[in-house]
């Protein structure tokens, strides 16, 4: 695998992992009673966006270095998943 795969590999993980990370155990200000001028009901008090952050990135990286781990060991290749054979097949 090349560097800038695994980079771009990482990164399809991390925002993945964000979107999924950010809705959980968030209180709006309609919730908390804090509505600041300006702002709907259902903004985030408190996001704690640095937290998410590095929770993100921690499962993330679990993540990418066992799909990496999958690919680089050759446990799943090309041909496992090519349905159609569109890569000529094991036989080459």
């Amino acid at each position: 695998m090349a560097p800038f795969s695994a980079l771009v590999l990482f990164a399809v993980f991390w925002f993945m992992t964000l979107f999924v990370i950010l809705p959980l155990r968030l209180t709006t200000q309609g919730e908390a009673g804090t509505t600041v001028k300006g702002t709907l009901e259902s903004a985030p008090e408190n996001p704690r966006l640095l937290r998410r952050f590095l929770l993100t990135t921690v499962v993330a990286l679990v993540l990418w270095a066992a799909t990496v781990g999958i690919i680089l060991s050759g446990w799943i290749t090309m041909d496992d998943i090519d349905l159609f054979t569109r890569f000529g097949g094991p036989s080459g």
